[in-house]
């Protein structure tokens, strides 16, 4: 039933919502609709969210064999071609307005990552060999102009010097490194790698594994730490819930491309430590909380967690099928997205958050720069992958 019903939802759901905000006239996709369904056709665009529609329209492209929704990612690409690329200095722009122009030419590392990991879905879904070098270009951007000895810097301006780390600052502490653009690189050259194989991009991920391992996750607290190779930690104690559970299946799905079983027992080890501790600490009334900050609990349920908790504890239930707790409670979770978090309305998708007792009360857009179809399209996506089904 499990399979089933994320088909449907990808089919009849999330798909026609993203496909119905095509803009025919500039390119891309419309970039805001508020709470109350309205679309702005002339608000900003955000590169990082035409990337995911990119990736969420290859994807799925690939998968069902729709030749209507392999038109929609071609679509995307090419604005992000045309527009969100940079012709003077490289990279991915932050930012572009309704009609391409460029409103924030930040060049951060996240975003890079982000087309990286289009590109190479849209090369798969494709063939078009223009594509992947794009996604090797930028591969190869980064490694020369975002990295230092110690991982992968964060910010910078359009012509590459380091600036201040704002967009992904946590509570307000900015850092130079951070848990969550480490994991997104790892998972864009994962995807660059699963498309060509190349000898440069697994030694960069292999790297990136290691720095996960021996930087980033904590063994004493079972979880990743947000900053890392700095003091952030005694500022800041936060533990991200969200990132932990998204992190257990990703890292174990970009290791496995390597083929190293040394490597993998490594981090499939410390991967089931990161599913266990946010099953033992934060799945609490059929859902995962967000986050814990310094002792305090964020009990409000955002939909990129409840989507990415169903694949992690799926994927952890495929490691050790004995656990059936972990089947159940990716059954449990799918059941609260489809009475909470699915927007009942006409013309809607999912609602970006709900409280403790399951209601919107925040009126976060449905759509804006960082909501978009990836997390829930791609759990669609990874229940159908997996062929792993439960009673809902």
């Amino acid at each position: 039933m499990l399979i089933k019903e994320a088909q449907a939802m990808l089919e009849q759901k999330i798909l026609p919502f993203w496909m119905g905000l095509r803009d025919d006239r500039y390119g891309g996709y419309y970039g805001w609709m508020d709470f109350d369904l309205k679309v702005d056709e002339k608000a900003e665009k955000g590169c990082i969210l035409n990337s995911r529609i990119l990736w969420c329209f290859s994807s799925a492209a690939a998968a069902l064999k729709r030749s209507d929704l392999l038109g929609e990612a071609e679509h995307a690409y090419r604005f992000l071609k045309e527009h969100c690329l940079d012709p003077e200095y490289g990279g991915v722009f932050w930012s572009v307005q309704y009609d391409g122009a460029v409103k924030d030419d930040t060049k951060h590392t996240y975003n890079q990552a982000f087309a990286i990991y289009a590109l190479s879905a849209y090369y798969q879904a494709s063939g078009d060999a223009e594509a992947l070098e794009l996604a090797r270009s930028l591969y190869r951007l980064v490694e020369q102009r975002c990295t230092d000895e110690f991982g992968y810097l964060e910010s910078f301006d359009r012509s590459f010097h380091p600036a201040s780390n704002e967009k992904l600052s946590e509570n307000g502490v900015l850092a130079d490194k951070t848990m969550n653009t480490l994991l997104h690189v790892f998972e864009g050259y994962s995807g660059l790698y699963q498309a060509a194989g190349d000898g440069d991009v697994e030694r960069s991920l292999r790297r990136i594994l290691r720095i996960f391992a021996e930087k980033v996750y904590n063994p004493e607290k079972k979880r990743q730490e947000v900053f890392f190779d700095c003091e952030m930690n005694s500022i800041l104690d936060l533990h991200s819930y969200g990132h932990d559970i998204e992190t257990s299946w990703l890292m174990d799905w970009g290791c496995g491309l390597l083929h190293d079983d040394g490597l993998m027992k490594r981090i499939s080890g410390i991967d089931d430590e990161l599913a266990q501790q946010i099953y033992a600490t934060a799945y609490h009334k059929h859902s995962v909380w967000n986050e814990c900050d310094r002792g305090v609990e964020n009990k409000t349920r955002v939909w990129w967690v409840q989507a990415e908790s169903v694949v992690g504890f799926l994927n952890a239930y495929q490691k050790h099928p004995e656990r059936k707790d972990y089947l159940e409670a990716a059954a449990d979770i799918w059941g609260y997205i489809k009475e909470k978090l699915v927007d009942p309305r006409p013309g809607s998708e999912w609602f970006w958050e709900v409280d403790d007792d399951g209601n919107p009360t925040s009126r976060k857009p449905i759509v804006e720069p960082w909501k978009c179809p990836y997390h829930n399209g791609r759990m669609c996506l990874e229940i159908m992958r997996r062929k792993i089904d439960a009673a809902c």
